[in-house]
């Protein structure tokens, strides 16, 4: 397919990473020419310099025969306006990434429908959003939700003393009638593999599952026996940005104890008038004497969503020092996103990451309805429907030829999960060589 993009920041660059590899059609048009030069050293992008607004420059980007249109400059305007004008030019599919226009309550002013936008993104609702999950899944790294929130798909750390360390895929797979889960790819000293049953689990793992929701109680006592359920969690949320205040408001509805902490007292005052339930504290947050006071140190969830990576990563290693169960940190520059983890930061989550794995919905083919972006190993999991022409119909899953380097983690088909039909849901896991081929095998 052909692709034009609008914006080389880093949502920007990531996406014609993802897609040049695949072997797609990418053209990258930026006003910064610095931006555009380390794309086509780095990527087999074409670069063009300008404004991504003008319909001189699109033209010249031969936007006549685009397939896909992809906006995510760092202003909403010429995102918005460059879709228009794609509009104009009958580009199938039209994607923008806004941060500050209001488009998603009821009654908004501007919305997709009003603007003849396919998908309009914000980040950081994408980043607040990935962050409450997290916060609700005891002891993963990494949570996905599929098919109606029915199926999870599931990151943890695996240490010395995990009662899954030494275990093979074999003999995990005969305490399936206790625990119903499947290993679906384990990472170790950052390569990601699709076990097979010999494959054993490691101290320093990480391993990727997916479990029924139901299910999930079981699956957190097997993993965290030790851990004790509370039934008023305390988070603590370093930063009263948008991210922060969403973050708050979703976790006040699902009854945590929630703590905003941030040093400037007029943004204090304003977010304190946003949130209902949330104590809202004016202190740095380096200021762990005042934090202790606070009840860090009984703190189940600390979350750190400051604009300074650097900071968040600080703060959340002091708050796991002094006490803090779990740590989440928001993490933008990608060299320390693979950092974070090995300091001892529970969970990293990346703008860049929560944006793209949106936006690559749209450019996927074969009926995928959702789709998750594997931080560090490019892989992806992918939600399909079943088509009515597919070759999987009929066919029990341990018949079925699938590529290699991908996995079907779960058939949803009534209380079946064996024989694929019509409509049903196909959740798959699949390492970066076999994307283009899962694509083809349910188109």
């Amino acid at each position: 397919m052909k692709i034009l993009i609008i914006g080389a920041g880093q949502v920007g660059f990531f996406l014609c990473e993802r897609l040049s590899q695949e072997g797609h059609e990418v053209t990258l048009i930026d006003r910064d020419e610095t931006h555009l030069r380390k794309a086509q050293d780095r990527l087999n992008v074409m670069g063009l310099a300008g404004n991504g607004a003008s319909a001189e420059i699109l033209e010249q980007a031969d936007i006549k025969n685009t397939d896909i249109f992809i906006a995510v400059t760092n202003m909403d305007e010429v995102n918005i306006l460059a879709c228009l004008l794609a509009r104009e030019y009958d580009v199938k599919t039209r994607i923008a990434r806004v941060k500050s226009i209001e488009y998603r309550s009821h009654g908004a002013i501007l919305s997709k429908e009003k603007l003849g936008i396919d998908l309009l993104i914000n980040p950081d609702d994408e980043v607040a959003d990935e962050m409450v999950k997290i916060s609700c899944r005891s002891g993963a790294f990494d949570v996905a939700e599929f098919v109606e929130g029915k199926i999870q798909f599931l990151g943890y750390r695996i240490g010395s003393e995990s009662p899954l360390c030494g275990m093979t895929l074999r003999e995990l797979g005969e305490l399936r009638g206790m625990y119903h889960f499947v290993v679906t790819a384990i990472t170790r000293d950052e390569t990601t593999i699709i076990p097979r049953g010999e494959d054993r689990i490691e101290d320093g793992d990480s391993i990727f599952l997916f479990a029924h929701k139901k299910d999930l109680p079981a699956i957190q006592y097997l993993l965290q026996p030790k851990a004790k359920k509370k039934k008023m969690p305390r988070v603590f949320i370093l930063g009263g940005s948008k991210i922060g205040v969403r973050i708050a408001t979703q976790l006040e509805n699902q009854h945590f104890d929630v703590r905003l902490v941030d040093r400037d007292e007029q943004r204090c005052r304003k977010v304190s008038a946003k949130l209902n339930k949330t104590m809202v504290i004016n202190v740095e947050g380096t200021d762990i004497h005042a934090l202790i006071e606070e009840g860090i140190n009984n703190a189940d969830v600390f979350i750190a969503v400051t604009e300074k990576d650097e900071t968040n990563i600080l703060c959340a290693l002091l708050a796991k020092q002094h006490g803090a169960s779990r740590t989440l940190a928001l993490i933008s520059k990608p060299e320390l996103l693979n950092l974070a983890p090995s300091l001892g930061i529970d969970a990293c989550v990346s703008p860049r990451l929560s944006a793209a794995g949106a936006i690559l919905k749209y450019v996927r083919r074969g009926g995928v309805i959702s789709l998750a972006t594997i931080e560090g190993s490019n892989s992806e999991v992918l939600e399909f429907e079943v088509q009515q022409s597919s070759a999987i119909i009929g066919i029990p899953l341990k018949e079925i030829n699938f590529p290699n380097g991908a996995i079907i983690g779960v058939i949803v088909h009534g209380s079946s999960y064996e024989i694929a039909t019509a409509g049903d849901r196909v959740v798959v896991f699949a390492l970066p060589d076999s994307l283009s081929k899962i694509e083809k095998f349910f188109a």
